[in-house]
């Protein structure tokens, strides 16, 4: 469920952040859709909590460091190491794919870390993006770091819905492919849930988080890939284990 008042601050962020310039209320207004009123009453209570100003007169309002300051506390409060990002940088360099690190949320999994590929023809994907945990290889691998009752408790309560062809669509269908993952040393999703994308994802075990790290591209390229790309993946995350716990 989507609080429309939470959804709506967050829009007009997102929304700063694509154009780069102070905006009126009438542009934000005509932005969104919304009621001239609602808008001045949100714009009016961003600028009374200190998060939107005015840089000139009458020229619009924009965000002000405010916004920089609280994400800065909050991230240094679970920080993922500079080490882990140039793991991601190396990774995307040897495997030419876009390279991603993900957490639990709820039913989903969030990414925390993204390299984007440099090919025209390339998985997007940004920080903050959501997919289903049971039908993306990101996502189980991530719940293979889970008890088998915390597993179950949570499967449970999944909605299973056949989102592409392939999407799993029940709890063993799931337990399957995660024991399948654990067999090899990596796991594998192919147009489960984006169409078109082979992911190969790994364990991520960061300071008793359960975190995931995958490699995700077309499926023309990423198919005929698979046998090195997964133990590359494997091999690298293990060094790097290997080497944070010295």
């Amino acid at each position: 469920m989507i609080v429309k008042q939470a959804a709506n601050v967050l829009d007009i962020l997102e929304y700063f952040a694509r154009i780069r310039r102070p905006a009126t209320l009438s542009e934000i207004a005509q932005e969104f859709g919304w009621p001239r009123s609602s808008t001045f009453n949100m714009v009016g209570t961003l600028v009374e909590r200190g998060f939107l100003y005015e840089p000139r007169p009458r020229a619009g309002y924009y965000p002000t460091p405010r916004w920089l300051v609280l994400s800065r506390a909050v991230a240094e409060a679970e920080p993922l190491p500079p080490s882990l990002h140039r793991l991601l940088l190396d990774l995307a360099k040897d495997t030419g794919e876009t390279v991603h690190v993900a957490a639990p949320a709820g039913d989903r999994v969030v990414f925390l870390d993204v390299v984007e590929s440099d090919s025209v023809i390339r998985y997007f994907a940004e920080v903050g993006k959501r997919l289903p945990i049971h039908a993306t290889a990101t996502g189980r691998a991530i719940l293979a770091q889970y008890s088998p009752s915390e597993r179950q408790s949570l499967l449970a309560k999944i909605k299973f819905e056949r989102y592409q062809p392939s999407s799993p669509m029940s709890i063993a269908a799931v337990e399957a492919e995660i024991a399948r993952g654990l067999s090899q040393g990596w796991f594998q999703g192919a147009t489960e849930f984006t169409p078109d994308v082979l992911g190969l994802a790994v364990m991520l075990p960061l300071a008793g988080r359960p975190l995931s790290l995958a490699v995700a591209g077309p499926t023309f390229r990423m198919e005929r890939r698979m046998a090195d790309l997964g133990p590359m993946m494997r091999d690298a995350v293990r060094a790097y284990t290997a080497n944070s716990v010295r």
